[in-house]
């Protein structure tokens, strides 16, 4: 992709689509070039809207097209181990929405099968990928809180009305939607040495999670407790404790601002993050940067760690007995 503009192509029109497409349109590296429905016509419609200079009426001719450089992956999670692997076969490198597939063993297969075509492909899990969260990592092991011990992260959006939400078939509930974000947050603050983990969820009639606590205790000492709900709203924030103050994070989801408050509760510092977009280009940027360097993977969001965390919620849905239909697949 040594080319001055990179075709970026959408498969998928839904709701992150379009705030994909909102974001590129303002990028200066690339062109908003290709787009993709299972209706030509909603294909077409979103291409008039945001400037893409093809419409697809399958994602099979998108995955087809020779010009397409990165294919940004938007459809529900049930379908991104489908919709990827079908471009990694025609060479096309991928951006896959989070969750990255619906289970760690279709993440195992996409993430095999990338290597064996010698294809790039990254998990879109936006916050692993902004410079703010590198500024809160560094800012809680710079000595300002002391010795950080404590974090709790919280998301939380009344969403039960979608269907994508609310039905097993679509790898539904607040885990793969919502709960990734919390589980990332601690893990790029705190790290990977996770001693134990506990866990509650409540499920609704179909059977998929709807809200859940979970803990880590880390071997060093230190927990994170983490909560997740399509059922309310709540404050979205992240606070991270140690023994001279601690630090709140906004919103773990796309922050924008990090205050500091010593142990007397008096505020010390407000960080604020860098003017963006919307938060979606640097996932791009980076992809569009490994690709000029020959990397198959991001280093922000690494594959073993994609799958580490796959692996991780594969274990929690299974302590909750949730499942889904690609759970009980015999092939891929």
């Amino acid at each position: 992709m040594s080319k001055e503009k990179n075709n970026i192509a959408i498969l998928g029109t839904g709701w992150i689509a379009v705030q994909m497409a909102a974001t590129l349109q303002q990028m200066k590296d690339v062109n908003c070039y290709a787009v993709a429905s299972r209706e030509l016509q909603r294909a077409q419609a979103f291409a008039k809207e945001w400037g893409f200079k093809q419409a697809y009426g399958s994602y099979e001719e998108l995955a087809a097209d020779p010009e397409v450089d990165l294919v940004y992956v938007a459809t529900p999670h049930s379908h991104h181990y489908e919709h990827s692997r079908l471009c990694i076969l025609q060479g096309k490198a991928v951006l896959c929405e989070k969750a990255f597939t619906a289970n760690a063993r279709e993440a195992e297969s996409l993430l095999q099968l990338a290597k064996e075509h010698n294809v790039y492909i990254a998990e879109a899990i936006w916050t692993r990928y902004m410079p703010f969260s590198s500024t809160i990592r560094e800012l809680v092991h710079s000595g300002i809180i002391g010795t950080p011990d404590l974090l709790s992260a919280s998301l939380g959006y009344p969403s039960t009305f979608k269907e994508r939400i609310i039905k097993p078939e679509l790898c539904g509930g607040a885990l793969l939607d919502l709960g990734v974000y919390p589980i990332n947050f601690a893990r790029m603050i705190f790290g990977t040495d996770i001693e134990d983990i506990q866990s509650h969820c409540v499920k609704n009639e179909y059977g998929v999670d709807i809200q859940e606590s979970i803990s880590f205790r880390y071997t060093d000492g230190k927990i994170a407790t983490l909560q997740a709900t399509v059922s309310c709203a709540n404050t979205r924030q992240g606070i991270i404790s140690g023994d001279k103050g601690y630090i709140i994070v906004d919103n773990i989801n796309n922050p924008h601002q990090a205050a500091v408050y010593n142990a007397d509760h008096q505020l010390v510092k407000i960080y604020d993050c860098p003017t963006q977009i919307s938060g979606y280009e640097y996932e791009v940027q980076a992809c569009i940067d490994d690709l000029q360097r020959g990397s198959l993977e991001p280093a922000a969001m690494p594959h073993a760690e994609t799958l580490a965390i796959m692996r991780l919620l594969d274990r929690l849905r299974a302590e909750w007995g949730v499942v889904y239909p690609a759970d009980k697949a015999t092939t891929l």
